[in-house]
């Protein structure tokens, strides 16, 4: 008996056994498991991040020209975010902020736009001039300028 004269419950305490897999579901977790080691497995991961870093290296080069640089970083970043989970956290953090970047920039002032398309603009031209696309178009038309030529070009001798 308890206090106040009531009798407390008797409690029985049951083993605690965790439930085991089915023979055959067991044995797929053991094969999934398994799957995730095999060299088949560590040859596609070891490709996938070579071609999604490739594409991803790509897209970030072309980010400052007109064209699909965004789109080719995201395409990289999705292509790593199939076997890499901090791929897909990256993507969904550089989506984020390329839609605050472009809300932002649509509520500023038009001289405030144009000077961020003036400084793009800037990086593509010393990218070009870099790169030795000045020099290289010149000479089809058979212009020859020392300014045209890319800065390290000079120093062959």
């Amino acid at each position: 008996m308890g206090q106040c004269g009531r009798t407390t419950p008797e409690v029985r305490h049951l083993p605690r056994t965790r439930p085991r897999p089915a023979g055959q579901a067991h044995r797929r977790h053991r094969q999934r498991r398994s799957d995730q080691l095999s060299p088949l497995r560590t040859a596609r991961r070891v490709g996938v991040a070579i071609g999604g870093s490739a594409v991803l290296v790509f897209g970030v080069i072309l980010i400052p020209y007109p064209g699909p640089g965004w789109l080719v970083v995201f395409a990289g970043l999705a292509i790593l975010a199939t076997e890499f989970a901090w791929a897909g956290r990256v993507l969904a953090y550089a989506r984020a902020r390329y839609d605050q970047w472009t809300a932002w920039l649509g509520r500023q002032p038009l001289p405030l736009r144009l000077l961020v398309l003036a400084a793009t603009g800037l990086v593509i031209l010393a990218t070009l001039w870099l790169l030795g696309m000045f020099s290289l178009v010149a000479g089809w038309f058979g212009i020859h300028h020392p300014l045209l030529d890319p800065p390290f070009s000079r120093l062959r001798g």
